[in-house]
């Protein structure tokens, strides 16, 4: 291969990476995820494995650096790590993140023009983001198929599926159109007959399932009963949120915002993570004022606080939530059970005994023991703190535990103003509508919001304002979808397939080579 050939196909890979970041929030570009992976496909057209694994490494970097870019600005200017240090970081990231397109594309190119491509490639890639959702501990942050979450006849099928059969679906058109307009070995393939067909009904059903969902199913699914929710986002600046002398000024501003929902008597008031910025646990004075706040607007209150439990006499902390009723009592609490690496804990300690928090004033915390939701039988409310919104596992197990609607509590104050709190929003919708539940977001300085049980936005506040936000939610326990009960069966299946569809392919690939045929 010429180096003009390979200096264009790198480019053509490069591109595929920049169309993928730019099909993600905050820019309402979600079309362009349909053909963002053309280029890269056309780069790796007549390449070998070596050459298409480096193709789509490329891709991935340039995917990931300016995806997730913002990560240099929480660690330097939250994190007070040197700008070059801060930089590095987001280098192995994008460098460890860049293997999963790195290797479908090696896998692209071992199929060769083998039959139903397309779906091969699919589940491929399916399987790939499966395994970036767990392995070391997990960062399935801006799945493919999270670029679609504002069209929602296509992500219904999310109750079925999850975010991954909504990617499956984009893998698939983008790998048919290129077959179609630039596959060379297209004309010689008989086998498109039957996959062409394929492909578009599988896409075609998908999107009448998601039609039927929207506009047929409401009479089906009508909740008991609903409950006036509001949430409120306190704008606390980062800066002071944790200065002792601020405390008492925080606990007012909350105070103030949420009695502002008294004429509307609301059911049950959300504030962000950390909002309590003390140990509430302490029956102190502040404590009590929380307390008071709940009895004066009749409401239950949900908010989070730092916390503590003694574990053979050593302080262990906690980043949790509470309940409490109007009486006032607490109901319950829950505990965060992802925590964010190198920001809430750091992972191997031992390995890793030069490393130090990224947030030094949150505590090196402990994650919790249990998934459950709280709140009393007629108000269970299953609990996501910050970025466990991104793990469905975590919202489908409270919602099988009971939750009727969930809670997305965090502080996006450490994104600033970058990309990050619009794509962390957008994920939140996928967990409304994979277990059908609509799902109350309060944060700190924005994005706080309403979804609906389909995926509707139905409320939006702005960034780093105050804001209180009310909607009707309607309460249901007795329903579950395929995927609340069944989970991602679909991403592990397809793992599992393209396994065993890649280890048949490196035996062919050696029984002929053995016979001196060449490949």
């Amino acid at each position: 291969m010429r180096t003009s050939e390979k200096t264009e196909n790198m480019l053509y890979a490069v591109l595929s990476g920049l169309l993928l970041t730019a099909s993600f929030p905050p820019a309402n570009l979600g079309w362009i995820a349909w053909f963002a992976l053309i280029p890269l496909l056309k780069s790796i057209q007549g390449s070998g494995p070596v050459q298409a694994f480096k193709l789509g490494f490329a891709a991935g970097f340039a995917h990931f650096m300016t995806l997730v870019y913002w990560v240099v600005f929480v660690m330097g200017h939250y994190g007070h790590l040197d700008w070059t240090v801060a930089l590095s970081i987001l280098v192995l990231l994008a460098l460890y993140l860049s293997l999963y397109p790195a290797s479908f594309s090696l896998f692209f190119s071992l199929l060769g023009g083998s039959r139903l491509v397309s779906f091969k490639a699919a589940g491929a890639w399916v399987g790939l983001e499966y395994v970036r959702s767990f392995l070391l501990s997990g960062f399935p942050w801006c799945l493919l198929g999270y670029s679609q979450f504002q069209r929602l006849e296509i992500i219904q099928i999310a109750d079925l599926v999850g975010v991954y059969g909504v990617s499956f679906l984009i893998v698939l058109a983008n790998t048919l159109i290129y077959t179609l307009l630039l596959d060379r070995s297209f004309p010689k393939r008989g086998s498109m007959r039957w996959e062409f067909p394929l492909v578009i009904l599988t896409i075609t059903s998908s999107l009448a399932y998601g039609l039927q969902e929207l506009h047929f199913s409401d009479g089906q699914r009508k909740a008991p009963r609903s409950a006036l929710v509001a949430a409120v986002q306190g704008n606390i600046d980062q800066a002071v949120k944790w200065n002792p002398e601020y405390q008492g000024k925080t606990i007012q501003r909350y105070r103030r915002l949420s009695l502002s929902t008294s004429n509307q008597k609301p059911e049950l008031v959300v504030w962000p993570e950390t909002s309590v910025p003390f140990f509430f646990q302490d029956d102190g004075e502040l404590g009590r004022q929380v307390l008071m706040i709940s009895e004066e607007m009749g409401a239950h209150l949900l908010f989070g606080s730092p916390a503590y439990s003694l574990e053979r006499g050593v302080p262990v902390f906690h980043n949790r939530a509470y309940m409490i009723s109007p009486e006032p009592r607490v109901l319950g609490y829950y505990d965060k059970v992802h925590l964010v690496p190198f920001g809430e804990y750091v992972p191997l300690k031992r390995l890793l005994f030069f490393a130090k928090r990224l947030v030094v004033s949150a505590g090196d915390f402990a994650p919790g023991k249990n998934v459950a939701p709280i709140g009393p039988p007629h108000l269970s409310v299953g609990v996501l703190i910050c970025y466990e919104s991104i793990f469905p596992e975590l919202a489908r197990a409270h919602v099988k535990k009971g939750a009727q609607i969930l809670a997305n509590l965090t502080n996006d104050a450490w994104f600033g103003m970058t990309s990050a709190p619009y794509q962390h929003f957008s994920m939140a919708v996928f967990r409304a509508v994979e277990n059908r539940r609509p799902l109350v977001r309060a944060a700190n300085t924005g994005f706080s919001g309403f979804i609906s049980e389909k995926g509707e936005v139905m409320e939006r506040g702005d960034l780093f304002g105050e804001e209180v936000l009310l909607a009707r939610l309607p309460l249901e326990n007795s329903t579950f979808t395929v995927y609340t009960l069944h989970g991602d069966f679909f991403a592990v299946a397809l793992l599992i397939l393209s396994l065993i569809n890649l280890l048949y392919v490196l035996w062919y690939d050696f029984k002929k080579r053995s016979h001196g045929i060449p490949p």
